[in-house]
């Protein structure tokens, strides 16, 4: 017969895990009340001041916050965590609204975006997805060579919800090491992932603020920068029940924290803070809110927060955030602004929330209630995997199919697609008129002038900085010349011509192009002096025929600030006093608007699109100045850019540019009989006889 004590050991230990799968149990409305709160302050952030509100930062510490104690509940009271099923069912949860959004904004680049833009929003659809974006959009930010674009991506809000997804994705390994480590030694859950989230604050904050310090563009959508914050509102929901305030001061707290998150973007452009420590702000902001709790009393910001209307829009706070920024760039795009103004943007803000209360009640509501997938693994699996296949299969359809169109339209260019040889005397048309100028927008990604092959042999820098800018045609056996092209990408697109030229002529072509620094002797501390200075011993090591280099920079839309390089005509000196020829190409006209995008919206021909050359060049080539230098040519080619003084975004049905100053390699292509007239040319003319 068992005693009294043994008989009550039971009951003792289920009332102790009752209690404490209690602390973290409960709805939290107030909670479900500023998530609207906080997605509210983006939405009016982002139509009307253009400004980042913290909003975004709450809305993920929020996240946070309700993942941990739902996964907590789970190891209090020693239930499976089942990792697979969690998984499955947040993104089936996830998915339909998101897919409803991309499929969405999808029909509304169709029908209303330039097509110049369509390429990216398709890649940024499928990135978005896949919970990646924020990926794509760090990579673009630092990639010198991403295209030109003066209007955000519609799908640019989808990189929090990328960092949220992956979050959803490693977060619940965190709770599995806990439920482990319970499991194995005997540790209480909670101790443990205290432990846990507080190392994932302290690593992860310290990285965000040197990141945010040193490379700002990228780690505002680097996950790693961002997971302190997933960590902040995880340790907030574990100390939460153990936080005990008079009503009083929970008053105070919560209208305390409610004033400074909404006063973050108001009284400092944090635009460029984000997300170093400058986020704590909103974020302990929201959580004196969440710690303020519920006050009971009649004067808490939770009597606010916790009412019925607040909460429901809380619901519909995800549908929000998705609906409003694919509406407001659309509205941009349409009225060609760049902003919205003040009537516009209250209907922008009013229609996304009516948007937002219908698809949560007619899409997510409905999803969320599906009992077929949630009956096994294998069916949550095929609910993910369709809602995937809705966005993937048809923008790979749409992309294969611009990709024949372009293949098809290339088999047609010598003939339909002249392009600078129009400009020759007695030239006659003889395409099809109706035919579509080149390249089309969905190919601008390739009209970076590449050469083949990484620089090896004998061509292989010593240099180990010059490794990845370094690369060659392949090797000519015996070659009349061997010709360096050296600068940034203003010399890249000229390769377009110099290609056809060097396989003509049997040239060793090798081109060493280093982003944003021109080919001159920069002084020290100049951002571009230990690349240049590369550069130069292995032009020395190599010892070409010639070097082809940019010679004069000039200034976007002000013509009179064009100017020989600092530092250029000492480069000339240094290297033809080593008998290395060298040719300065004059630099094409720079804009301050994106010729092929102007004319896909306003026509090839509109006025706005085209641009006295005295505007965007000085009157004469600058670079003319060194003519007489030995050794040295000055090689002007603005005739064949911007024909006839006027520059034109379109030229024997070829886009020059493809964004406000860089040539289309197809362009430049056709530049090339033009090129090799003048290089060509007797040197007692003034040409190189190269």
């Amino acid at each position: 017969m068992t005693s009294l004590r043994e008989q009550g050991a039971p009951a003792s230990a289920e009332a102790s895990t009752a209690r404490r799968v209690a602390r973290y149990s409960g709805f939290r409305p107030e909670v479900q009340g500023l998530r609207f709160v906080a997605v509210l302050l983006v939405v009016v952030y982002h139509v009307f001041l253009d400004r980042v509100s913290g909003g975004v930062d709450v809305f993920l510490l929020i996240s946070a916050f309700f993942l941990t104690l739902s996964f907590v509940r789970k190891l209090e009271a020693g239930q499976p965590l089942a990792l697979g099923r969690y998984w499955l069912h947040v993104f089936k949860r996830l998915l339909p609204l998101a897919v409803l959004t991309v499929l969405g904004t999808l029909v509304l680049a169709w029908l209303f975006f330039p097509e110049a833009r369509i390429d990216r929003v398709r890649t940024e659809a499928l990135a978005s997805v896949f919970y990646v974006e924020n990926w794509a959009l760090a990579l673009a930010e630092v990639d010198y060579y991403a295209a030109d674009s003066s209007t955000a991506s519609p799908f640019q809000h989808f990189w929090s919800l990328s960092v949220q997804g992956q979050v959803f994705l490693l977060w619940p390994l965190v709770f599995g090491a806990a439920w482990w480590l319970h499991r194995k030694a005997g540790w209480r859950p909670v101790p443990v992932l205290t432990a846990l989230f507080g190392g994932i604050l302290l690593a992860s904050l310290a990285w965000s603020v040197h990141s945010t310090a040193t490379n700002q563009a990228f780690a505002y959508f680097d996950t790693r920068t961002r997971l302190w914050e997933f960590a902040l509102g995880s340790l907030l929901a574990l100390a939460v029940p153990y936080l005990r305030l008079p009503r009083a001061a929970r008053v105070v707290l919560g209208w305390a924290g409610m004033l400074s998150m909404v006063s973050v973007g108001v009284l400092i452009n944090v635009q460029g803070a984000f997300p170093g420590w400058i986020a704590l702000w909103p974020l302990l902001s929201a959580a004196a809110i969440i710690v303020a709790g519920r006050s009971g009393s009649p004067f808490g910001l939770d009597r606010v927060l916790a009412s019925r209307p607040l909460v429901r829009l809380g619901d519909a706070s995800y549908a929000l955030y998705l609906v409003h920024w694919p509406l407001l760039i659309t509205y941009l795009v349409l009225r060609d602004r760049p902003v919205a103004g003040p009537r516009s943007g209250v209907v922008i803000v009013v229609v996304s929330l009516v948007l937002a209360v219908l698809a949560t009640k007619l899409v997510e509501q409905p999803f969320q209630r599906w009992a077929w997938p949630e009956r096994d693994k294998r069916r949550l699996a095929v609910s993910v995997a369709v809602s995937l296949a809705l966005v993937a299969l048809p923008v790979l359809a749409w992309q294969q199919a611009d990709a024949r169109r372009a293949a098809r339209l290339a088999e047609e260019a010598a003939r339909n697609n002249p392009g600078a040889a129009v400009l020759q005397p007695g030239f006659e048309f003889r395409g099809d008129p109706e035919a579509p100028a080149l390249p089309l927008a969905s190919a601008l990604r390739d009209e970076w002038v590449g050469l083949p092959e990484p620089c090896s042999g004998q061509f292989a820098p010593e240099q180990e900085l010059l490794e990845q800018y370094c690369r060659q045609t392949p090797v000519v056996q015996d070659p009349a010349r061997t010709v360096l092209v050296v600068g940034n990408s203003h010399m890249e697109q000229f390769m377009g011509a110099v290609i056809p030229l060097a396989e003509e002529r049997d040239w060793q072509l090798v081109a060493v192009l280093q982003p944003g620094c021109a080919f001159a002797v920069r002084p020290e501390g100049d951002a571009c002096h230990e690349g240049n200075e590369a550069a130069l011993d292995y032009v020395e090591q190599v010892a070409p025929d010639a070097v082809l280099t940019t010679s004069t920079y000039a200034a976007r839309m002000d013509g009179s600030a064009e100017a020989v390089f600092g530092g250029f005509p000492e480069l000339v000196d240094r290297l033809t006093g080593r008998g290395i020829e060298v040719v300065g190409f004059r630099d094409n006209p720079r804009f301050d608007f994106d010729p092929y995008a102007c004319a896909e919206t306003h026509g090839e021909d509109a006025a706005r699109c085209q641009v006295p050359v005295e505007q965007v060049l000085a009157p004469v080539n600058p670079a003319d100045a060194l003519r007489d230098r030995p050794g040295f040519t000055s090689l002007d080619l603005t005739d064949l850019i911007c024909p006839g003084g006027l520059c034109r975004p379109v030229v024997g049905n070829v886009y020059v540019f493809f964004d406000p100053h860089h040539l289309t390699w197809t362009y430049t292509r056709t530049m090339a009989p033009a090129l090799e007239e003048r290089l060509l040319q007797d040197p007692a003319t003034g040409g190189t006889g190269l």
